[in-house]
């Protein structure tokens, strides 16, 4: 089994942010998967970053469908996205976690967009409660292939080589992975997806001295009783306003708790 963070990870300073007295509303979102087949979807989001009350918004992983490097901010679709971003990001205190899709997201990128980098994991305090932010695919333990893959990826030998190479090879490859990828949940029932693993999330949280997680990547929205005595789980809902079914959810603190919100199509 590939290396994970232990039973009782540490959470140093530079892991935990404190939300400054003057914010009074922060937003959580997480696994957009961005790409230019979804224009509902990306306008949606444009709408909603244009017009959300948040002094804050944290988005948890998997923005984008794929992130073979941050020369892909170029390109128009991608450019296009840039632009909003930043937008917000000059008005608001916008935070981006990388996820299991764009891990290659890196500095250059953020600062065009005026972001800050949100490490996984985070120790927030907000409003009197400490809560874990995660992406949420570290701790799917269950997905054993997948953690093997996913420390390969992560390893900066493995970035370095495969960010040497030209940016329509890098694009190629991501298509290949993506098509390989959906394949093999196409042949799983949903209910056979992996999730969080709770004895593990609960060592987190234990160590972490949180009371909430809050994540995304299993693109399962719940809200549930999780961890130690009395602590929750959030799990974000993933944005997908082009196809049926349609789905796209905020998750909302303020001083009277969280909630979710729908957006509408």
């Amino acid at each position: 089994m590939p290396d994970v963070k232990g039973a009782t990870p540490p959470f140093p300073p530079s892991d935990t942010l404190h939300a400054p007295p003057s914010w009074r509303c922060i937003d959580f979102i997480s696994d957009l998967h961005l790409h230019e087949g979804l224009p509902r979807t990306t306008r949606a989001l444009a709408s909603y970053l244009a017009s959300t009350p948040a002094d804050a918004v944290f988005m948890l992983g998997d923005v984008f469908e794929a992130w073979v490097g941050d020369d892909m901010r170029g390109q128009p679709y991608e450019a296009a996205c840039v632009e909003f971003l930043a937008q917000a990001g000059s008005r608001l205190h916008l935070a981006i976690m990388v996820g299991n899709r764009d891990f290659l997201l890196g500095d250059a990128m953020l600062a065009a967009c005026n972001a800050h980098k949100l490490h996984d994991p985070t120790v927030l305090h907000a409003f009197g409660q400490p809560m874990l932010l995660i992406h949420g695919d570290e701790l799917c333990l269950s997905d054993q292939a997948y953690l093997k893959f996913r420390a390969q990826v992560r390893h900066p030998q493995w970035q370095h080589a495969f960010l040497a190479h030209p940016l329509e090879a890098r694009l190629a490859q991501a298509r290949q992975m993506r098509e390989a990828s959906q394949m093999h949940q196409h042949a799983q029932a949903p209910e056979n997806w992996a999730d969080v693993d709770e004895a593990t999330a609960t060592q987190w949280m234990q160590a972490a001295g949180a009371t909430a997680l809050i994540h995304g990547h299993t693109h399962r929205p719940c809200d549930q009783a999780f961890g130690p005595a009395g602590a929750m789980r959030h799990v974000l809902s993933d944005w997908d306003l082009d196809h049926g079914h349609a789905r796209a959810e905020v998750l909302r603190l303020t001083e009277n708790g969280l909630q979710r919100l729908a957006l509408n199509a």
